[in-house]
């Protein structure tokens, strides 16, 4: 069985408080008439910092799309190569000793993918094979997991880096006045992580089975549409009822491996807004506590897209105290409305690291964002 060994994650240096997003967002839409609203729900997502690839002021500029994208081929190439070097080492395997490379971004466009750029730099073999996946969107970061697990149950000695890269700061529409895209506007960060799967051997969570969840005619309430001016966030009313929809999912797979989510020692799920975790709590009938590296990751980076379960399983590492054979579970929720999970088992004993300090429990929930 596979084994997900430690990610490796990193953020740009650049940081928004929540602080600075209220104060930018009571000047830059004075005269917005839900904006009592969206500063209520912005102040609840519990997010007190993110960080971004450039300045604040740069950010809030539209200089196009095609300057945008060309800024996130740029900052892709110049920040995910020490982020994947760090995973290798993390999982003690060589460049070429990869046979799959899984790239996850929703937030810019390369054609040849970075796989390509990868492979090329980095002394990966030609042989390597790419799997770029960009339209899954939040749910992605649970995606590769599953697709490197199904490659290594057909090839087992195989090993699969994945890689997330996602710059959300980098689709900032100044013209989006939706109260979904204001939201949006105070949630999510900037990330890039990256994990190796290892066919054999390895420390980590060994996958034992994965699971894929649409909930049907959703596709349009978490979406983008595509304009001149790039991609623009579309975010439904009815995003708030997910949870409810997705928890028998995850009992569901749970239950088809012979267990119970009572008895689980540990989750990683996506933690696209304070809601999730809270309706999660209360739909699997679990305490707080068993999301708390996902309550940290929202608190301290935002909604970081498709890393949130690559940045919450690296603060599992950190904690240091999942003991060997604990059964655990990892989730990615986005667009579709889709959910990618998978079970399995701890094998080794984590480093022991700085723990992971969990964020309260916000009054009022907001809108969930995949």
């Amino acid at each position: 069985m596979a084994t997900l060994c430690r990610p490796s994650v990193a953020v740009p240096d650049h940081v928004i408080t929540m602080e600075q997003t209220l104060e930018l967002a009571r000047e830059t839409h004075a005269d917005h008439p839900q904006r009592g609203l969206v500063l209520r729900l912005i102040e609840n997502t519990g997010v007190r910092t993110r960080h971004i690839v450039q300045p604040i002021e740069d950010t809030l500029r539209h200089p196009g799309f095609e300057v945008r994208n060309r800024l996130y081929e740029a900052e892709a190439k110049a920040r995910v190569p020490a982020v994947v070097r760090q995973a290798l080492a993390h999982a003690e395997v060589e460049p070429d000793e990869i046979d799959l490379i899984v790239y996850v971004s929703c937030t810019g466009f390369m054609m040849p993918s970075l796989t390509a750029w990868l492979i090329n730099s980095m002394g990966f073999r030609p042989e390597t094979r790419q799997l770029p996946i960009a339209q899954l969107g939040c749910a992605a970061g649970g995606a590769a997991i599953n697709r490197a697990h199904d490659f290594c149950t057909a090839y087992p000695t195989a090993n699969v880096l994945i890689v997330s890269c996602e710059f959300c700061s980098l689709c900032y529409q100044p013209a989006d006045l939706g109260v979904g895209s204001l939201l949006s506007n105070g949630l999510f960060g900037d990330a890039i992580s990256a994990a190796v799967v290892r066919g054999e051997g390895g420390v980590g969570m060994r996958i034992e089975r994965n699971g894929s969840h649409l909930v049907p005619n959703t596709e349009d309430w978490i979406s983008y549409a595509v304009r001149d001016t790039g991609f623009h966030f579309m975010l439904d009313k009815r995003v708030p009822g997910t949870m409810e929809m997705l928890a028998p999912a995850l009992k569901s797979l749970v239950a088809q491996h012979s267990w119970e989510v009572a008895e689980m020692d540990f989750f990683i799920v996506h933690a696209g807004g304070p809601r999730i975790l809270d309706d999660l709590c209360f739909y699997l009938d679990l305490p707080p506590e068993m999301f708390r590296f996902s309550r940290a990751t929202l608190t301290e980076r935002g909604n970081i897209a498709s890393s949130v379960v690559f940045d919450a399983l690296a603060r599992l590492f950190d904690e240091g105290t999942v003991e060997h054979g604990a059964g655990g579970l990892i989730a990615g929720f986005g667009p579709g409305i889709t959910a990618e999970t998978a079970i399995g088992r701890w094998v080794g004993a984590a480093p022991a690291g700085v723990r992971a300090v969990a964020a309260p429990v916000a009054e009022e929930a907001a809108v969930p964002v995949g």
